[in-house]
């Protein structure tokens, strides 16, 4: 490890201390999370008895310093609600598991920490900041001065090949021929992978064009917001994932058609698609032939990663299904292992496959649970008409983002805290909007509160 490794992940909890101390408590957040993620190594310290060390850490580690130093009300505001429970089972589910198989209890306790890490602590930092629309607004700003920060990076990149995290941190983050597709290079940045650059500036694009399309944001910091809007898009095209674009255009799609025909079945078909894969694949077994096949259309080559994946995933459902109830908790208990050769010979892409091996049904079914149940209670609670309000677009933007976050773990396994905190912060955003049939005439489906934020222009980040 360089210097810089060092200096970048364990300086940047102080860092954000000074964030908090210059600017409300609110933005110090949601900046210190977006750059964090953006710009932090990818890299990993081994500490004893506590998880690896990484820019998840440093990230989470700093906005609960910040809050506990310098807005510690909020903390005693915070009051667990019914929608919370999924996240309280997902959090609890390895202790069963590493019961369940006779590890122990201090087993499921480290493996309970590691959950912490990577899903509590952002998921309680969206309940203690995000739980509103004006901090839903914030992380939809964020988000899109994110994507925007990214696009001179990503295009550079596109060009001259995936180089900055060498230049500043001394190493490739992943595998460079990975880099490599549909003959160009694929940005990788200061992310772990291409893909989930990808993801980042789909998720960008998609809040930046719906705040667009609706009139909620027209000009950002006095530049027109429409070319700033279609260089973001432009680059993420560029970052040459078909996943990434595909949800991206599913997305927009389905917020369209509620927004123009005041019909959300587009939307709670994004919610159900989750649990449809997973049913189809481990109930019925299938073979996902179709979707190769259409995969095929595109690329040989993709259409071949696809099948050694759902060929992978048929071998791990059948070894997941021997323990279904709370899975084969960790150490790789749950992937095929060659016990001649000692070799492991899994590839575990989706999080929802690792979910299934590692905890279950009941892990992967709280996993799920605490990503789908906050957005679809906004949308059921809101109804059609909030696709229509210029104030209402963070929120719907935000809501639809983490549906096809979601969905993304279905091919992939690659986390975004910030969408992470967003899951944290739609449920109580969710409850407190009236029930469409409880809405007067004028503001029938609106959330209440949430047009109040913004104007028809939009404000800057």
């Amino acid at each position: 490890m360089t210097l810089t490794v060092y200096l970048a992940l364990f300086a940047w909890p102080v860092l954000t201390l000074f964030l908090f101390a210059a600017m409300p408590s609110l933005r110090a957040t949601v900046v210190s999370m977006a750059a964090g993620w953006m710009f932090l190594p990818v890299a990993g310290f081994k500490l004893p008895g506590l998880p690896d060390y990484t820019k998840l850490t440093a990230i989470s580690l700093g906005v609960l310093l910040g809050t506990l130093v310098f807005d510690p009300a909020r903390l005693g505001r915070l009051r667990p609600r019914w929608f919370d429970v999924p996240m309280l089972v997902w959090w609890l589910v390895p202790m069963a598991s590493s019961i369940t198989n006779g590890l122990g209890a201090y087993d499921g306790g480290s493996s309970m920490m590691k959950g912490t890490e990577y899903w509590v602590i952002p998921y309680l930092i969206g309940r203690l900041y995000f739980s509103d629309a004006a901090g839903l607004r914030e992380l939809a700003m964020g988000m899109i001065v994110g994507g925007l920060v990214y696009v001179p990076l990503c295009l550079f990149e596109a060009r001259m090949s995936p180089q900055l995290h060498t230049w500043v941190y001394g190493y490739h983050q992943h595998q460079f021929i990975q880099s490599w597709r549909f003959g160009g290079w694929r940005p990788t940045v200061f992310m772990q992978h291409g893909l989930m650059v990808a993801a980042w500036m789909a998720t960008a694009s998609l809040v930046g064009v719906w705040m667009w399309r609706v009139g909620e944001l027209k000009r950002l910091r006095g530049w027109p917001f429409g070319w700033l809007l279609a260089a973001l898009v432009g680059t993420t095209l560029l970052c040459r994932s078909v996943g990434a674009i595909a949800l991206l255009a599913a997305g927009l799609g389905a917020m369209t058609v509620a927004r123009t025909w005041r019909i959300t079945a587009a939307v709670w078909v994004l919610a159900t698609v989750p649990f449809l894969y997973v049913g189809v694949r481990v109930v019925s077994q299938w073979d996902a032939s179709e979707l190769i096949a259409v995969s095929k259309m595109i690329s040989s080559e993709r259409a071949e990663s696809l099948k050694t994946r759902i060929d992978n995933e048929n071998q791990l459902i059948a070894r997941a299904m021997e323990r279904p109830v709370f899975g084969w908790g960790l150490w790789g208990r749950a992937r095929i292992i060659d016990e001649e050769e000692d070799q492991d010979l899994s590839r575990t892409d989706g999080m929802w496959i690792i979910a299934l091996g590692n905890h279950g049904v009941v892990g992967l079914g709280a996993f799920f649970g605490w990503l789908i149940l906050p957005p679809a209670l906004l949308l059921w609670r809101a109804g059609p008409g909030v696709f229509k309000h210029p104030g209402a677009a963070p929120a719907v933007a935000v809501l639809v983002s983490v549906l096809l976050f979601t969905i993304d773990t279905l091919p992939n396994s690659m986390i975004n805290p910030l969408l992470v905190a967003a899951a944290g912060g739609l449920g109580p955003v969710a409850m407190a909007v009236g029930v469409r049939r409880g809405v007067g005439r004028a503001g029938a489906g609106v959330p209440r509160g949430v047009p109040a934020v913004g104007g028809a222009q939009g404000g800057g980040a």
